[in-house]
């Protein structure tokens, strides 16, 4: 069995410590295959925030898969945000926007999501679409096909609309038909395991809350997602909550997934 373990929107200068250091135990404890950062991984595209992130994320003591999201580019250095935008996200997390993980049970294809020229909006272009379903149809029958955004893919709530991913439905429609299982998210500090419907084969958006930050919203304690993946067994993801009278991550919520299969 491999074991995905998703952080999203850390915020790194709004982090609350205990949670960090909760994280740290979770992944110990866990011994996950691949952490999944996805994006919003500072609160301003500080190079200061961005090494603390980093030091966190390299104690969880797994590989790692990172996206930026919007709050890591530079949003008040307009020189930085439109002439290099992600040159201090690229000097920590390194230069490759589109990160790929394979191993015998799991394929991630990360896709790049934010644009200098949007302030919280994201997109997926043609181009970005094309490429992922060609590599995922070179997934074999044994992984798990998981694509990594920071936008949502879909959204459960009317509110939320406005921050849906830009060109989702082809993205949705060309992921399914290529084989894809499930597209993780963040951005709206939100979790949860939605079906998308009207695809050629099942595929699922899984959205992770925020994972440290002290920018929760109401109600919604800090979070991740816990991917459990076996082809013998199926499909797990589990939503782990902070618990401050634990001083802890807890198990939430478990939403058993059948990912099909040729």
């Amino acid at each position: 069995m491999s074991v995905l373990l998703q952080v999203s929107d850390p915020h790194f200068g709004t982090e609350r410590l205990p949670v960090v250091e909760a994280l740290v135990a979770l992944a110990a404890q866990l011994r996950p295959d691949l952490v999944v950062l996805s994006g919003d991984i500072t609160q301003r595209a500080l190079a200061r925030q961005f090494q603390d992130a980093r030091a966190a994320m390299d104690r969880l003591g797994a590989p790692l898969l990172a996206l930026p999201g919007n709050h890591d580019i530079p949003l008040f250095d307009l020189w930085s945000r439109f002439v290099q935008p992600y040159a201090r996200y690229s000097a920590v997390f390194g230069a490759d926007l589109a990160p790929v993980f394979a191993s015998s049970d799991l394929m991630v294809l990360g896709v790049n999501t934010t644009r200098a020229r949007r302030h919280k909006d994201g997109e997926v272009s043609g181009a970005q679409i094309d490429a992922v379903s060609e590599r995922l149809r070179k997934a074999t029958p044994g992984q798990l096909r998981v694509v990594v955004v920071h936008q949502p893919i879909d959204v459960m709530r009317a509110e939320d609309v406005p921050n849906r991913l830009h060109n989702h439905t082809a993205a949705q429609q060309a992921w399914a038909a290529a084989g894809a299982d499930l597209v993780m998210g963040g951005h709206i500090h939100l979790p949860y395991v939605m079906p998308l419907p009207g695809l050629a084969r099942p595929l699922w958006a899984v959205q992770a809350g925020t994972a440290v930050s002290s920018r929760v919203r109401r109600s919604v304690p800090n979070s991740v997602n816990v991917v459990r993946w076996s082809p013998a067994t199926g499909c797990v993801v589990e939503q782990w909550d902070f618990s401050a009278a634990d001083a802890a991550f807890v198990c939430a919520l478990s939403t058993p997934l059948q990912p099909q299969r040729p």
